[in-house]
């Protein structure tokens, strides 16, 4: 059994910053791909970032280039997204993922196997 625990969401005005952590328990990362989505209110889940756990490879949205930065800490099996620069259209619930399988970074929901209950990310103008 895998879970994935988010932490750090929270209310900010614009132009401040969050750190969002992901606790991930349950089984060894060492092969998977990490992620973090994102839904904002009324649209679909959408992807933000991805980290390769072995060989770090790294890829990111559009929206996230520049103002956001995914890492992890493999001694502590924790996911993070430092964003900055935050917008009102960054408001959304984000998730983070793992597709244990995965040889290369998918940006679609499908490929994920695993994913944390969300946390609430709100930025106000």
């Amino acid at each position: 059994q895998v879970q994935l625990v988010e932490s750090g969401g929270g209310l900010v005005q614009a132009g401040g910053s969050l750190r969002l952590s992901c606790a991930a328990s349950g089984r060894a990362f060492s092969t998977s791909i990490m992620a973090w989505f994102r839904r904002a209110p009324g649209k679909e889940r959408e992807f933000v970032a991805a980290i390769a756990w072995r060989t770090s490879d790294i890829y990111y949205a559009d929206s996230a280039k520049g103002r956001f930065t995914i890492s992890r800490d493999n001694a502590k099996n924790t996911l993070y997204l430092q964003m900055n620069s935050l917008k009102p259209e960054d408001t959304a619930v984000y998730f983070c993922a793992a597709d244990v399988l995965a040889a290369i970074i998918a940006t679609t929901v499908g490929p994920y196997d695993y994913w944390g209950q969300g946390t609430q990310v709100t930025v106000s103008s």
